[in-house]
């Protein structure tokens, strides 16, 4: 494509970059924490007790990690209905023939890897809404879980409102057991996603990588945005 016959576009807004970003860094750290909370390392020490206190401190981290998680999470959905047509809440769930026809589309290309009718997708494609879709359940799942669960062990009023997710769920046990399932759908989904985007960069050459840092994306003069 030569240059003359591209255009700049304004896709991810500032506050969907920084949902984004601080997304995927409560993610990795409540990642981290919670498998070391579930997988406690035995780590021995001469130092006194109160010197000692590592795992309050990964607990603390998580818990202060769920919270920005949650409330960062609430924001997204409220920018669903307050920012451009790319943030829409309407590009993440199969409501039209249309939307079903480029999820298998964009499946045939990025997992057979078979040619199909060229399509534009200057935000989301039609797959990578729905799967976000699916993500924003399991991130509801998690935060309802995790909140069930400090329930217990938290004075505080918003935790409280979670009180009755554990005994819902068949108790604590199993609700930690869940909770810790559903990290690993986060991990798998994260390198999913990585390989993604880097191959729809190379694939699609529109700016994929740098628009999350930017907000542009690039396309053909002649194509609609």
């Amino acid at each position: 494509m030569e240059d003359q016959k591209i255009k700049r576009v304004y896709v991810w807004e500032i506050p969907v970059r920084i949902y984004h970003w601080l997304n995927a860094l409560v993610v990795v750290t409540l990642a981290v924490t919670g498998y070391l909370i579930g997988n406690p390392l035995a780590i021995q020490s001469s130092a006194e007790a109160y010197l000692g206190y590592w795992f309050g401190t990964v607990r603390f981290i998580h818990f202060v990690a769920a919270f920005i998680f949650f409330f960062n999470f609430l924001f997204r959905i409220y920018w669903g209905f307050a920012g451009n047509k790319y943030a829409d809440w309407k590009n993440f769930i199969p409501y039209t023939k249309k939307y079903i026809r480029e999820c298998y589309d964009v499946l045939k290309l990025d997992i057979l890897h078979i040619k199909v009718k060229p399509f534009i997708s200057v935000g989301h494609n039609a797959l990578a809404g729905l799967t976000y879709f699916l993500t924003f359940l399991a991130f509801l799942f998690q935060s309802i879980t995790g909140f069930g669960m400090y329930s217990a062990m938290s004075d505080s009023f918003f935790p409280k409102l979670f009180a009755w997710v554990v005994p819902f769920l068949g108790g604590d046990f199993a609700v930690r057991q869940w909770h810790h399932l559903m990290m690993w759908f986060f991990i798998i989904f994260a390198v999913v996603h990585v390989y993604i985007v880097f191959y729809h960069d190379y694939v699609e050459r529109r700016g994929v990588l740098s628009s999350m840092a930017g907000g542009w994306k690039f396309i053909e003069k002649d194509k609609p945005t």
